[in-house]
């Protein structure tokens, strides 16, 4: 696969690597040159790596509310 560098010095990530790697608009990338080789990676997400960690069930959206300003009530007297 090629790309072409345009006069800012930018380039396309082809479609099958974005794919491959699950890049999406706003993500990173990091750049690594070893001997006269370059590695290109996906920059880890690491609040990704907490997905699915906690289960909750329904919530009541007005008992939530109200803990959470009685809480902040609390820590600001």
């Amino acid at each position: 696969m090629k790309s072409k560098i345009t006069s800012k010095y930018q380039i396309t990530i082809p479609r099958e690597i974005r794919n491959k790697l699950k890049l999406n608009i706003s993500d990173s990338i990091e750049w690594k040159i070893e001997d006269k080789m370059v590695y290109v990676k996906p920059v880890n997400k690491p609040f990704l790596k907490y997905k699915g960690i906690i289960m909750v069930g329904p919530g009541d959206i007005k008992e939530d509310i109200l803990k959470s300003r009685k809480i902040r009530a609390m820590k600001y007297q």
